[in-house]
C-alpha cells in the first residue's frame, strides 16, 4: 500500500516536470536577437541584425556587449537569440541552447587574447 502511494507521487511529479513550459526562443530564419528579461519573468526579443548564421549573430552580440561595457555597462554575460536557439555570451565563450534551460552545447570559444574562434580551429602549439 505504501509502495503504491509512493509510486504513485512519483509518477504524479514526472508528469507535472513533463508538463512545465519550456522557453524556447522564435525561429525567424537569418534574425539575430538581444534577449533582456522584463519584469514577471517574461523575455523581451530586440531585433539587432539580420545575419547568415550562429556565429555571425554571436559576433554582432558581442560587439554589442562591448560597446555597452566601453559606454559604462555592467553587463559581462548577455544573452540572444538565432533560428530558435538561445545564444549565451558568458566569460568563457559562447553557448548555444534550443531552450532556456537546457543544456548548453560551445559554439565559440575565448581565445587567449580574447577574441572569439571556433572550437578546434586554433593552431596547437
Amino acid at each position: 500500500m505504501i509502495r503504491t502511494a509512493l509510486f504513485l507521487a512519483l509518477a504524479a511529479t514526472a508528469t507535472l516536470a513533463g508538463c512545465a513550459k519550456r522557453t524556447e526562443p522564435p525561429g525567424t530564419p537569418g534574425v539575430c536577437y538581444h534577449v533582456v528579461f522584463e519584469k514577471g519573468g517574461a523575455l523581451k526579443y530586440n531585433k539587432v541584425v539580420a545575419t547568415p548564421n550562429l556565429e555571425t549573430c554571436a559576433a554582432n552580440l558581442e560587439a554589442m556587449r562591448i560597446k555597452f561595457l566601453t559606454m559604462g555597462g555592467s553587463a559581462q554575460e548577455i544573452l540572444g537569440a538565432y533560428q530558435a536557439n538561445f545564444i549565451f555570451l558568458q566569460k568563457e565563450g559562447i553557448f548555444t541552447s534550443t531552450t532556456l534551460e537546457g543544456p548548453r552545447y560551445i559554439a565559440l570559444v575565448r581565445t587567449g587574447d580574447g577574441r572569439l574562434a571556433v572550437p578546434g580551429a586554433m593552431p596547437q602549439q
